[in-house]
């Protein structure tokens, strides 16, 4: 029979982090994270939609080939979807993801009039991404990734990294999908720290708290994490 005097369960003791508390403790393990452009919007757009379902690795080798063999992007979206699928072979999924580009840089250039898409950073956030997603393929992850990288917005996006360490942390619930966790996870810093709390998830779930087998042994949020031993 149970007492009010029986010690409370680990569940109930565990006083759950806030996301900057997260970036507080995580920033002298996995900082600093200074943003600098990779990209212009379009080239970023290209750049993204060949890393989908594929490694940094891969992705990259693509778009050097694909810049390397086309040189200009008014000259990728005038290839053949046969061309376009040759030069990115190295990333995967090389036939649909070459129909999806072309489609795409054809489609901006339509409304644009040109691959200058500079100005989604004068624009408000929500916009900018509402106007990014009307496009095929182009998705929270990805709009989030051209705003963020290539315009130094404050947008949020949600790896499978950043995904998996928020659920553990509980800075998400359990049942939020990828999707819906860019609009929650985003608010939780200041609009400055974004990228650092993007940079520092990704490392952290990269290094530490692992798909398979999280190091908590090592981590310096175990304290407060609601998941600590659960994979021992």
């Amino acid at each position: 029979m149970s007492t009010r005097n029986e010690e409370p369960t680990r569940k109930s003791r565990i006083r759950k982090y806030k996301a900057p508390e997260v970036m507080e403790i995580l920033a002298p393990v996995h900082g600093p994270a200074e943003w600098e452009p990779r990209y212009n919007p379009a080239e970023e757009l290209v750049y993204t939609i060949l890393s989908q379902h594929t490694s940094d690795l891969n992705s990259g080798r693509a778009y050097q080939t694909l810049m390397d063999t086309f040189g200009t992007l008014n000259a990728v979206a005038e290839a053949s979807p046969e061309a376009i699928e040759d030069a990115i072979r190295h990333g995967g999924l090389a036939k649909q993801k070459s129909v999806r580009i072309k489609t795409v840089l054809n489609l901006v250039h339509e409304e644009v009039g040109s691959f200058d898409l500079s100005f989604l950073g004068e624009m408000p956030l929500d916009e900018a991404k509402t106007w990014l997603k009307k496009f095929p393929g182009i998705g929270p992850k990805t709009a989030a990734i051209i705003l963020c990288f290539a315009l130094g917005m404050p947008a949020m996006p949600v790896d499978t990294h950043i995904y998996r360490v928020s659920q553990r942390l509980r800075l998400i619930g359990p049942k939020v999908n990828a999707d819906k966790a860019h609009d929650l996870l985003e608010p939780m810093v200041p609009p400055k720290d974004v990228f650092a709390f993007h940079v520092y998830l990704i490392r952290h779930g990269r290094q530490i708290c692992k798909a398979q087998r999280p190091k908590c042994g090592e981590c310096v949020l175990a304290e407060c994490c609601p998941s600590q031993g659960k994979f021992d």
